[in-house]
């Protein structure tokens, strides 16, 4: 499934520009492709650690709160960015392709960052701190950890790429669906981390050079439809 995903999306974002827009996702991507696609940039891995770490000086009932609060205001502020991104696109006339480069740039590099900080060994770093409360559900919790600038990116390309209105609610049920995820991995963070962790640090590091892998294949497609790099 992880193998395919890039040619997925580069089919999607970046094939045949004569073919018709409605309905054109649909042919494309299926419900569990999406959703694996959006689990890359959007999903849970990535949100366990800083959550523990936001809640660390909170009882249970503050760490259940903060989950509840992170995801409404992560399910608010993805409804905003496709509204905002959508006529963006359509005001400026940015294509597709450009908003496909830069957000494969940004995954790209902080994909890297993140599977180069695993190397780091300072033992001089301390986690940061946090004192109990709810204002962090939003920033840092719901933006940028669990909705991240990438991700964003792509749920835009997603759905500007068809306005089939039908599809547009397949591809709303698939990220809420992936919201109710995270929300449940907040509610289970601790037990999770203190049973899992190995097993998730090592997934985290595949995930994290797929990311990699995934920001850079997205970035030369753009290029490529761009007429800017020539390729297959």
């Amino acid at each position: 499934m992880l193998a395919s995903l890039t040619m997925l999306l580069s089919t999607a974002a970046f094939g045949q520009q004569s073919a018709p827009a409605v309905g054109y996702l649909r042919t494309t991507f299926s419900l569990g492709e999406m959703f694996t696609f959006f689990f890359l940039m959007l999903g849970p891995i990535k949100i366990l650690g800083p959550f523990v770490q936001i809640t660390r000086n909170g009882d249970a009932a503050f760490a259940r709160r903060m989950a509840i609060r992170a995801f409404l205001h992560s399910c608010a502020a993805l409804l905003l960015a496709v509204f905002i991104g959508e006529n963006s696109l359509r005001k400026f006339n940015i294509p597709v392709s450009v908003l496909a480069i830069a957000a494969g740039i940004i995954l790209f590099l902080v994909a890297l960052r993140s599977v180069l900080e695993q190397f780091n060994t300072d033992p001089d770093a301390a986690p940061k701190q946090y004192e109990p409360n709810l204002r962090y559900a939003a920033s840092p919790l719901a933006f940028p950890t669990i909705v991240t600038p990438y991700g964003v990116a792509a749920v835009i390309v997603c759905t500007a790429l068809t306005p089939d209105y039908v599809t547009k609610i397949e591809i709303y049920s698939t990220l809420l669906g992936l919201m109710l995820l995270n929300l449940v991995a907040m509610l289970f963070a601790r037990p999770i981390l203190k049973y899992l962790q190995m097993p998730l640090m090592l997934f985290g590091t595949v995930l994290g050079i797929i990311q990699v892998a995934l920001g850079l294949s997205i970035t030369l497609r753009g290029l490529q439809s761009l007429g800017l790099l020539t390729g297959s």
